[in-house]
């Protein structure tokens, strides 16, 4: 039998909690659900409400979610990310809760998260390693591998505390959840919330909660390997200097320094004598360093125009110095210094009559020539193209 949705006093009440369920195709166990959550409402006094936001159900799960005592919203756009924002924005509630409609959560701990809003968390996020995983509630290679490194990748890079990154119960504020923007609409959505929670320095806390095996009979819509992958790329493409910018500088040290060593002549360690095919090498490694450089740059001003990522401030003070003009003059130094080393060794050609040279010696300064003008060109270009993804700050 339906638990019916509490009544308010006032018509412009706002009601405290609601209890936000995202739902494709859940006739199983939308009716189970919605029950559970109405029932803890009701037992610990909560002036709340249930919504059920269905993107796409091919089943009964909204008519069920209806006759459950449950609000239903239907959202046009796929994705379990779009589900989540069309029933906040649908909620009545000061505060939300958030959990899968597979039966899998327990939603007698929502208290433990409403307790944790009412305290001043922006955002409580479920620990299902801490509250316990029933026997076949999770896959093993997701319980002992995917969400522990996903969960461990996420920490590292944005010093959240989160130890569960992808569980899929947790509460929010309705003033938080509104400072985040979130954008994506899939399954990188979690994620989202929980990183941009932490750049926003909002309050992140964690409750214990438990998972349970799931109780419909059809496979889940979670596909191991892509929304492992999604997770991931999504992680670093959040934290560009990890990705690009580190790796980036590091081959160009490298590179820079093994050139720096080769170039006056070969160098011999032990029984190997490196030589003007290393100094080739040394030459890539600061085109590819350089190229991942401002790779990074070019990423995170992408996010930040797109609203992916929050202002940075290091980055609008480095602008006021380096600029299109800046980028074009360096460019146009390197490419004229190459230029000039190519003429050189041109001339010392023909001062041999254009005869056949020693590779070793004309190689240490053809390389560096080619080098500084492969370098000049990608500035001037790159110049231009981060002036175009910055047209929004003029």
């Amino acid at each position: 039998m339906a638990v019916p949705q509490p009544a308010l006093t006032d018509p412009l009440e706002q009601l405290e909690l609601s209890v936000v369920l995202p739902c494709l195709d859940e006739a199983e166990t939308i009716t189970a659900c919605v029950n559970k959550a109405l029932q803890t409402l009701k037992e610990n006094g909560i002036l709340g409400e249930v919504i059920v936001a269905d993107n796409g159900s091919t089943d009964e799960s909204h008519g069920l979610a209806r006759t459950a005592g449950a609000k239903v919203v239907i959202i046009g756009v796929r994705g379990y990310g779009a589900a989540v924002k069309a029933g906040v924005s649908a909620a009545r509630g000061k505060y939300v809760v958030m959990a899968d409609a597979d039966d899998s959560y327990d939603f007698s701990h929502i208290p433990r998260f409403l307790d944790e809003l009412r305290k001043g968390s922006d955002l409580v996020v479920g620990n299902r390693f801490k509250g316990g995983i029933a026997s076949d509630a999770m896959p093993p290679l997701h319980r002992y591998l995917g969400n522990p490194v996903l969960s461990l990748v996420g920490r590292l890079l944005f010093k959240s505390p989160c130890g569960d990154f992808h569980c899929g119960m947790r509460g929010f504020t309705r003033e938080g959840f509104e400072k985040l923007q979130l954008r994506t609409t899939g399954m990188e959505f979690a994620s989202e919330m929980i990183v941009k929670a932490s750049f926003a320095g909002l309050t992140i806390t964690e409750v214990p909660t438990t998972l349970s095996p799931d109780g419909r009979s059809r496979r889940s819509h979670l596909r191991t390997w892509r929304d492992g992958w999604r997770h991931l790329r999504f992680l670093f493409l959040y934290c560009p200097r990890w990705l690009f910018l580190y790796p980036g500088l590091l081959l160009m040290i490298l590179g820079l320094g093994a050139g720096a060593l080769l170039l006056p002549s070969a160098r011999t360690i032990g029984q190997i004598t490196f030589d003007v095919h290393t100094l080739l090498y040394a030459a890539m490694c600061v085109l590819l360093g350089f190229q991942a450089v401002t790779f990074a740059i070019f990423t995170k001003v992408f996010a930040i125009t797109e609203g992916l990522l929050p202002p940075d401030e290091r980055l609008n003070r480095l602008f006021k110095y380096i600029n299109l003009e800046v980028g074009l003059a360096v460019g146009a130094l390197l490419v004229v210094a190459g230029t000039g080393l190519t003429f050189h060794q041109l001339d010392f050609w023909s001062s041999r009559h254009f005869g056949p040279l020693n590779p070793s010696e004309v190689l240490r300064a053809v390389i560096p020539a080619v080098l500084s003008i492969t370098l000049g060109v990608q500035v001037i270009f790159n110049s231009f193209f981060l002036s175009v993804l910055g047209l929004s700050r003029v």
